[in-house]
């Protein structure tokens, strides 16, 4: 497996009732900390915050076995984000082509045209970790599906929105823009939280003091409604932020207690996965990994670099998956009552780079390979989507 991985405690449950834990903030404090919110969620409700727990996860297994891999679909070209549709389909994105396809359960895949396709082409630059990179669903209506894409134009990076209706993306308009572009950590991942608000990774863009500032966009997890409007409840009203202090970010997921978990870069020496808290601080450019102090959140398990450099994240009802690039392999971190478990490494040096992962409708990860970016060695049929099956 390589290096050692070191997984840092977290709050016990039972302690969410009685008691503070000694990190600055925690799920101990924070369910006392939402109550203060005011407008914490669009019910008003603290009982309604993405971020706080509504049950306990039962205890995962230690350790799983990968069953069964199926090839799904070969021969994409940078492929970076995929989504699930409402009608199992996935939507997946192309880095440098900025193109979506359509993916069927059977790998059936279809091109998506129409003048939002259309407009892609012309509006995204390609350049270093930039293109188009992240999708999410932010709601459908039929066969109509709002989509939401993170892509790289010329003087920015930005959040757009159009609706899908079967192959065909209608018109889009950005709801998000002003995010600093750069060769290196563009972030771009999104997800719908439990909360239906979008949640937007950005990376520091190579300006590392950015993900200090909290009237910067970048080095940052925000929060916004899909209009791209500051979502309610959000710690600072009127700003977009919802956690500060990270360098790249491109993984985002929630477990079934409401636990929010994100992947991020390391610079020289440590990757990180964290369990993001409103308003926490993630110590970026001050600290990398663990050690920081009183003023950072600490990040529940750290690897070298060499080991995982995450990019894609899922989380199921039993563990968080890691998609690593330069330590090709899938990391597994069990879910348990008090925190995370011991993580395991799947996949290890089989399938090459790997740049995402999500949870299938049939309960297996879809997982996608990321060798044709430049920074990989293609094998024959490369890039791909894999099924996997773990037991």
């Amino acid at each position: 497996m390589g290096a050692p991985v070191r997984v840092v405690p977290e709050c016990g449950a039972e302690r969410l009732v009685i008691g503070w834990s000694t990190r600055p903030v925690t799920w101990c404090g924070l369910v006392v900390a939402l109550v203060a919110l005011a407008g914490c969620s669009p019910n008003d409700s603290p009982d309604d915050s993405p971020t706080t727990p509504t049950s306990t996860a039962e205890a995962a297994p230690a350790t799983v076995e990968v069953t069964e891999v199926d090839d799904i679909l070969g021969d994409l070209d940078i492929p970076w984000g995929l989504a699930f549709l409402p009608d199992g389909q996935a939507v997946v994105t192309l880095r440098g082509a900025a193109e979506l396809v359509l993916v069927g359960p059977d790998g059936a895949a279809t091109d998506v045209t129409g003048p939002g396709a259309d407009e892609l082409v012309d509006l995204v630059v390609p350049g270093g970790e930039g293109g188009l990179l992240g999708v999410a669903v932010l709601g459908s209506d039929g066969s109509a599906v709002d989509l939401a894409l993170y892509a790289t134009a010329t003087d920015d990076n930005r959040v757009l929105r159009g609706t899908l209706d079967g192959s065909v993306l209608g018109e889009l308009r950005p709801i998000l823009t002003g995010i600093e572009k750069a060769g290196n950590h563009d972030g771009g991942r999104l997800a719908v939280g439990p909360d239906d608000f979008l949640y937007v990774t950005t990376g520091d863009a190579g300006n590392p003091p950015s993900a200090q500032d909290p009237d910067s966009l970048n080095g940052k997890i925000l929060r916004i409604t899909a209009d791209g409007d500051p979502a309610p409840g959000n710690p600072d009203e009127g700003s977009p932020v919802w956690s500060l202090g990270h360098r790249n970010v491109q993984g985002l997921g929630w477990a079934p207690d409401g636990r929010m978990f994100a992947s991020e870069f390391g610079q020289n020496t440590w990757d990180e996965l964290n369990l993001i808290e409103p308003g926490g601080n993630y110590g970026w450019p001050e600290v990398e990994g663990e050690g920081g102090g009183a003023d950072f959140v600490e990040p529940v398990a750290v690897w070298p670099t060499t080991e995982a450099s995450p990019s894609g994240l899922a989380v199921t009802e039993e563990a968080v998956y890691l998609a690593g690039l330069r330590g090709e392999r899938l990391w597994r971190v069990p879910l348990t009552e008090d925190g995370v478990g011991t993580p395991q490494a799947l996949l290890e040096g089989e399938h090459g780079r790997l740049r995402a992962v999500e949870p299938a409708p049939d309960g297996s990860l879809w997982v996608v390979t990321g060798n044709t970016d430049g920074r990989g060695d293609p094998r024959d049929g490369d890039d791909r989507i894999l099924r996997v099956v773990v037991d």
